[in-house]
C-alpha cells in the first residue's frame, strides 16, 4: 500500500498517538494503574485482614514478614494501605460521577436555554459558590451520619460547580452550530437533542475535568477523615491511616510515610494524566 493510499488517523486514533508521546502522563497512567490494581487486588497480594489484630505483636516497624510495619493493634500495615487505596480510589470515582451528573445536566440546560433561565441558574451557582464547601459536608456528615455511602453524595454534591460552568461554556458554542438549529427545527425536544446532540460533544472537556476531580475529591476526602468526619473504623483509607499515622508521628513514623507516598502518588499520577489528556484532546496544541 503506498503512502498516499493510507487513510488518515481518525480523531480518537490521533488522540491516543499524542498522549502516548507524553512521557510524564505515561509514566502517571503506569502508576496509576499499580495502584489500582494493587488496591483492587488488596487480598491477593496479601496474607493478613485489614481488620485483623496481634495485640501481642504490636507496633513493629517494616520487616519481611509485615513489608510496612504494624500498628499499636497489630495490624498489618501493608494491608491496610491497600484497602485503604481502594475506599480513596472509590470515593474519588464515585463523588466524581456525583458531580459529572449533576454538573453536566445543569450546565447543559443552562447553556441551551439561555436567557433568562441561564441567568437565574448561573447566579444559583455564584452563592453557592460563596458557600464555604468544607463546612457544607461536614453539616450533611453531622445530620445525616457518617457513611460511605453519604460521603459519595456529600462530596460530589460541592463538587459539580464549575463542571456546570464549563459545560454551559461549551454548549453556548455548540449550540449555535447548524446540526443544533437543523435539530430545533424538526422539532426535536429540548432533552433529546441535550442527550443525542450537545453531551457528546462536550465529552472531551468533561473527561479532562473528571480527571482533575478525582485528586481534589480524594484531599477532601483525606482531609475530612483527618477530622474524623470521613471513613470510619476498622475500616480505612488513605485519610484515615494519615491521621493515625500524624498521631503516633514521634514513636511510630512509618505509620505516617507509607500512606502519605501512596496518597502522593495517586494525586501526583491523576494531575499529570489529566493535564496529559487535555493536551492530546487540544488539537492546536500539536506541532506541525
Amino acid at each position: 500500500m503506498t503512502q498516499s493510499s493510507r487513510k488518515p488517523p481518525t480523531h480518537v486514533q490521533s488522540v491516543i498517538k499524542r498522549f502516548l508521546e507524553n512521557r510524564l502522563a505515561l509514566v502517571g497512567l503506569i502508576v496509576l494503574t499499580i495502584l489500582v490494581i494493587g488496591s483492587l487486588g488488596a487480598h491477593l497480594f496479601s496474607p493478613y485482614s485489614y481488620s485483623a489484630q496481634d495485640l501481642g505483636y504490636g507496633a513493629r516497624g517494616p520487616t519481611l514478614k509485615h513489608l510496612f510495619g504494624t500498628d499499636p493493634l497489630g495490624r498489618d500495615l501493608f494491608t491496610r494501605v491497600l484497602f485503604g487505596g481502594r475506599v480513596s480510589i472509590l470515593v474519588g470515582v464515585a463523588a466524581t460521577l456525583v458531580a459529572l451528573c449533576i454538573g453536566v445536566t445543569y450546565g447543559a440546560f443552562s447553556g441551551f436555554l439561555g436567557g433568562w433561565v441561564d441567568r437565574l441558574l448561573m447566579r444559583v451557582v455564584d452563592i453557592l459558590y460563596a458557600f464555604p464547601f468544607t463546612i457544607f459536608v461536614i453539616i450533611l456528615m453531622v445530620l445525616f451520619g457518617r457513611n460511605i455511602v453519604l460521603l459519595f453524595c456529600a462530596i460530589g454534591a460541592v463538587e459539580w460547580l464549575t463542571m456546570a460552568r464549563i459545560v454551559r461554556s461549551q454548549v453556548m458554542g455548540i449550540k449555535k452550530l447548524e446540526y443544533i438549529e437543523a435539530a430545533i427545527t424538526m422539532g426535536q425536544s429540548t432533552p433529546t437533542i441535550i442527550i443525542r446532540h450537545i453531551v457528546p460533544n462536550v465529552l472531551g472537556p468533561v473527561i479532562v475535568y473528571a480527571t482533575l476531580t478525582i485528586p481534589s475529591v480524594m484531599l477532601l476526602e483525606a482531609f475530612l477523615s483527618f477530622l474524623g468526619l470521613g471513613v470510619q473504623p476498622p475500616m480505612s483509607s488513605w485519610g484515615l491511616l494519615i491521621k493515625e499515622g500524624a498521631d503516633a508521628l514521634e514513636e511510630y513514623p512509618w505509620m505516617l510515610i507509607f500512606p502519605g507516598c501512596f496518597l502522593s502518588a495517586a494525586l501526583f499520577s491523576l494531575n499529570v494524566v489529566g493535564d496529559g489528556l487535555r493536551d492530546a484532546l487540544d488539537s492546536t496544541s500539536v506541532k506541525e
